[in-house]
């Protein structure tokens, strides 16, 4: 059957029929939307919109992340031939997943960025589904993160990162990728005793009372361990999920804008994001993945497994 329809699905973006259901397009061919779901704006009946925010004007180092949705979308290709391994459902047979296309703003004129984000969040929270956003630089989470406090109040948050992104900065007009969750905090988006970095290996002076899990420790604890923590920090309060790509090491992730040695390997992200099934996860995002330094787009297609595993984390609960 799927060689069958192989031969005659093309630009499933525009011209599938049904939400859901896997797709056999050919991966080198056709409108390249996320995991092949449709192109709409129609979010009636809608269990996940993906979207894209191609914004990186806040990076301390390489720019590139506004090419990341697009390079995310391409890699995803490969992936809605079957259900995903080790999750034991379809979540593209059985819910509707659609692309919501990318954020429109204008790049010359950063101070309306935040606003106009959260507005487009809010749009797809308010018609009952959840967002899942391919990034674009860290500090596209800040405006993500107030949309959903709007909505559930102080966020739980299960942040994969190299980095804390706990700069202390109180200048609440800046825009920057490395303050992001300093000023989630303060401004009372993110409950931080509910909340828990994983992966961190930069240093921090003041984690503002979140837990945090460094990367050493990951690699020797080993993963159930970090799972019981991180699920007993968060418990079933609201909880987003954000993942920069540099959490993962450099060799499996080279390109990002801030890489740093010693993270976590493809196999240790993909076990926790799996084994984090069962929390009350309301949405999430992967950002910082940056195809201008990315070599044989592999960093690309660690974002788009992202991407697929946190709609799968999402969608376990509502499960039938």
């Amino acid at each position: 059957m799927a060689l069958e329809d192989a031969k005659k699905q093309i630009d499933l973006a525009f011209t599938r029929k049904d939400r859901k259901g896997l797709a056999y397009e050919n991966a080198f061919g056709g409108a390249t939307s996320f995991l092949r779901r449709e192109y709409s704006k129609d979010l009636t009946g809608v269990d996940i919109a993906v979207t894209g925010v191609p914004f990186d004007q806040a990076v301390t180092n390489r720019t590139g992340t506004r090419f990341g949705p697009r390079a995310i979308r391409e890699a995803s290709t490969l992936q809605p031939y079957d259900p995903p391994i080790g999750w034991g459902f379809d979540p593209l047979g059985d819910f509707s997943i659609i692309d919501y296309g990318d954020l429109a703003f204008d790049y010359a004129h950063t101070p309306s960025f935040p606003p106009l984000l959260t507005d487009h969040i809010s749009t797809i929270l308010s018609a009952g589904a959840a967002s899942v956003t391919l990034g674009g630089d860290h500090s596209i989470t800040l405006p993500i993160l107030k949309a959903y406090a709007e909505k559930y109040g102080p966020m739980s948050v299960i942040q994969f990162d190299a980095h804390s992104d706990l700069w202390a900065d109180d200048d609440f007009d800046r825009i920057d990728h490395g303050t992001f969750m300093y000023k989630a905090v303060k401004l009372g988006y993110v409950d931080p005793k509910r909340s828990v970095q994983i992966g961190i290996r930069t240093e921090c002076d003041d984690y503002l009372g979140m837990h945090y899990i460094d990367a050493r420790s990951v690699h020797e604890m080993g993963l159930p361990w970090v799972i019981e923590r991180a699920k007993s920090i968060v418990g079933q309060n609201p909880t987003y999920v954000t993942f920069d790509i540099d959490a993962l090491d450099p060799a499996f992730a080279p390109g990002t804008g801030t890489p740093v040695w010693g993270g976590l390997a493809s196999w240790q992200a993909a076990a926790l994001l799996r084994d984090l099934a069962g929390i009350n996860m309301v949405g999430g995002d992967v950002v910082e993945v940056s195809p201008p330094f990315d070599h044989g787009n592999i960093t690309a297609v660690a974002g788009a497994h992202v991407a697929m595993e946190l709609c799968c984390l999402n969608l376990w609960n509502k499960r039938k």
